[in-house]
This record gives structure tokens, sequence and C-alpha cells, in this order.
């Protein structure tokens, strides 16, 4: 008996050394994702005592650790405080990653990280190897905590007064780290169910507290180790330069645009004073990459203000932090390249450095998957659920990109649909790459030969 459970360790090791990294992280989210479904199918998650159907609930769970924000039912009239904290702890690990979740207990239990936890750690934060991987894992779990317990401390004094001590700090805690995980769950349904937090969309304690945890949170850990390091912009990487530049003119300009479509809109912008005006549109800005809060209705935006939000959401934050997307680096150099071969050159530069070829080719590829599943899923959402084109491609790309933002309602979807938006958002949070990379890629054999080549006509 003992030689027989000897031996199956030994084949199940045998098994795990031939799992690649990406295989790990796409299957751990899934287990992940299951386990919160049924955690959220038992009775006591529901407030009414009744227990969730299993799609609903795994529609929520995706939704929770993809850190999305898509939902079928107002979290708070839908799910009991249990039920809350299921999809909060979802939220976090889903969030900052399952392996920073499993790396705090290696560091409380004085472990020591092995060579195969390094790589998972390094996959997980999109770094290009292990060195550091250990101390920037570290920074990411205390920088978290403490930029989260910040942003609850700032929301539970606003809520207090409202709502008492004991409600004001379980929402401040809740929508802090939903900000933070750029998942744009909100418990503020009491009020009006699903109507996020439009009941503070002029407040600006409210407002600019959610905008700094969501850009924290969607710059990136490598990003806040520059940061905190350097300290000035000389002295930082060309990646971290580039995310620092694009996230600040995605906030302005986006704040412009969409200011300058929604000004006159009675629906969305139109009754505000100027200044309530310029504030509700900075939040719409950033909240499209790719938090999910809604501090106006998505469903009255004018169709300019939905195709502009769409492309928001299709960029999305940045690689290795708790946003979504194409990510912002990716679509920089993508223009980048296409700016170069427009002018004939052969080079991209930027700061003075060249980036690869091969890398602008990877930013096209991923920008043209993301841009492909976006448009033939919406045409699919259109057909089955009778949404419109435009609203269709608002839900595809919220779930791609991991938004949470809605224009038709998730709740409106048929059966089909709501399956195809479970899939988008796994595939948004785990990302396309990693999944054509670790499944589909994982056994592809050497070019041993080429074919000559041939010239065509393009153009």
């Amino acid at each position: 008996m003992i030689g027989k459970v000897y031996a199956c360790k030994r084949w199940m090791n045998k098994q795990m050394t031939h799992v690649s990294t990406t295989q790990i992280i796409a299957v751990a989210f899934a287990v992940i994702i299951l386990t919160g479904a049924l955690l959220l199918t038992l009775p006591i998650a529901s407030r009414s005592g009744v227990g969730c159907d299993f799609r609903s609930a795994l529609f929520t769970s995706t939704s929770a650790t993809c850190v999305t924000g898509l939902t079928l039912f107002d979290t708070w009239t839908q799910w009991s405080p249990f039920g809350q904290t299921v999809i909060l702890c979802l939220i976090e690990i889903g969030g900052l990653g399952f392996m920073s979740a499993a790396s705090l207990f290696i560091f409380l239990l004085g472990r020591k990280v092995g060579l195969k936890q390094r790589l998972v750690m390094a996959q997980a934060m999109s770094m290009n190897d292990v060195h550091g991987v250990v101390r920037l894992q570290k920074l990411v779990l205390f920088g978290s905590l403490s930029v989260q317990a910040i942003g609850a401390a700032i929301l539970t004094l606003r809520f207090w007064s409202e709502l008492g001590f004991a409600k004001a700090l379980r929402w401040g805690v809740f929508h802090s780290i939903s900000a933070f995980c750029n998942a744009g769950f909100d418990v503020m349904g009491c009020f009006e169910p699903g109507t996020s937090i439009m009941r503070y969309n002029t407040d600006p304690v409210v407002n600019f507290t959610l905008m700094a945890l969501i850009v924290v949170g969607g710059l990136g850990f490598f990003v806040w180790d520059e940061v905190i390091h350097y300290h000035k912009f000389h002295k930082f990487s060309v990646y971290t330069k580039l995310v620092l530049t694009i996230t600040g003119i995605l906030i302005v300009g986006g704040t412009v645009i969409i200011a300058c479509i929604e000004w006159n809109n009675p629906d969305t912008l139109g009754s505000m004073a100027w200044y309530d005006k310029i504030q509700a549109a900075a939040f719409q800005s950033v909240t499209l990459r790719t938090a999910g809060f809604a501090g106006i209705d998505q469903a009255k935006l004018t169709d300019a203000g939905k195709a502009v939000s769409i492309v928001f959401m299709l960029i999305g934050g940045s690689s290795g932090s708790t946003a979504g997307g194409v990510k912002t680096v990716t679509v920089v150099v993508m223009f980048l390249y296409l700016w170069a071969r427009a002018r004939g050159k052969e080079n991209v530069t930027i700061y003075k450095r060249t980036i690869p070829n091969y890398q602008a080719l990877d930013a096209m590829v991923i920008t043209m998957i993301m841009v492909m599943l976006a448009f033939f899923g919406g045409i699919f959402i259109s057909i089955t659920s009778g949404f419109s084109l435009v609203d269709a491609l608002f839900e595809t790309a919220s779930a791609l990109a991991t938004v949470g933002l809605s224009a038709g309602g998730s709740a409106n979807l048929s059966v089909g649909s709501q399956f195809l938006i479970i899939l988008y958002m796994y595939f948004g949070r785990v990302g396309v790459l990693t999944i054509s990379l670790g499944f589909l890629m994982g056994d592809r054999v050497q070019e041993r030969f080429r074919y000559a080549q041939t010239k065509l006509l393009i153009g």
C-alpha cells in the first residue's frame, strides 16, 4: 500500500513538472471561480435565505474573481453579508492574483520560496524573469493592503455621519477593495438597486478617493516599485515612463472628450453644474479603465459617448496591475509601430530606445484578438438578446476588458449570452495571450524548415 502511494506521488510530481506556469494560473483561476460559485449557491449567501441557481452564482463568481463587476442582480439586494464577504474575498484574490494570497501564507510561515513558486509569481505579475520577484511580491502585499486601508478609512469617515460607524466601516472596506482591485462591485443598492455610486456622483470625497484607488491599482506593481525607489521621472525605465505618460493623457483626454460629448445630455451631465460636469466626466474617464463604477447612467449615454467608452474600456490599465484590457503600453507600442511603418521606418523608437519588432507584432496580435472577440461577441449578443449593436459591443468590451459597466443590463442577456460573457470575463482576466500560450501553444514544435518567400500586393 505504501509503495502504491509513493508511486502515485512520484507520478503526480512528474506530471506537475510538465505543467507550465501559464497553465497553473489559468487552472487556479478556474478552481477559485468554481469554489466561489458553489459558496454563492448556499442559502446563507442570499439575503432571502433561498439558494441561488448555479448559473447565476457562476456568473457572479466569475465577475468577482475576474474583477469585472458585471452582475445579474444588485449586490446589496441579492447577497447576504456572508455572500458579500465571499464576493469581496474573490475580488481581493482575483485583483492581487492568487499567488499573492498564497505567498502571504508562505511569508507568514517563514517558508522558503522555491523556483516553481517564483516562476508562477513572475508570470502572474507579467514579469520577464524571477529576479527580485519575491521582494516585489512583498511590496505588492504591503502596498496593496496599505492603500486599501487608507481608502477604507477615508470612505468610512465620509459615510459615518450618514450611516453610522458599523455600516460606514463595512461600506468603506468593501468599496475601497472593489475600487483598488478595479472590480466595480458596490453595496449601495439599499438606496436604489442598480444605481451604483450615482447617489454620490457630485461628492468630491467619494469620487476622488475612488478615482485615486482605481488609478493606483491600475498602474501596475512594477511601476510602483520604480516610483518608490527612483522618485524622479528621468530615472524610470522606458516602460514606467510610458505607463505614467499614457495614463495621464488618457485621464485628461477622456475627461475632455466625455465632457464635450455629454455636456448637454440631460440624462447624464446636462443637469449638473459646470464643475460637477467636469468631476463626473473625470470619474467616467477613470472608471472606464477598468473599474466599472457607474457615476452616470451608462444606458443613457449618447451613441458617441458609448463608442468612446468602448475604446477606453478596451485600452484598460497597465500590465501587472489589477486592471484589465489590452493594456496601455500594448496600445502605445502598436501605434508607434504603425506610425513608424507609415513613414517607411523599420525600427520603433521611444525615449532613445528601440522596441523589438516582435513585441510590436505581439501588441498588434493581442489588440486584434480583443477587438475581434468584442465585435463577433457583440453580434452574437445583439442577435440572441435583442440588444442594439452598440449596447451589445459595450457589453462584450466591458466583459473582455474586465470593466463591469453595462448599457443594456446584464440581467437582460439570454442564457447563451450570459455564458459567453462568463467566458469573456475569464479570458479578459487570465489573458488571451496567456491562455493561447499555455494551452494552444504549449507543445508547439520548432520550425525545421521554411518555404521560399513570395511578395504580394499590399494596399
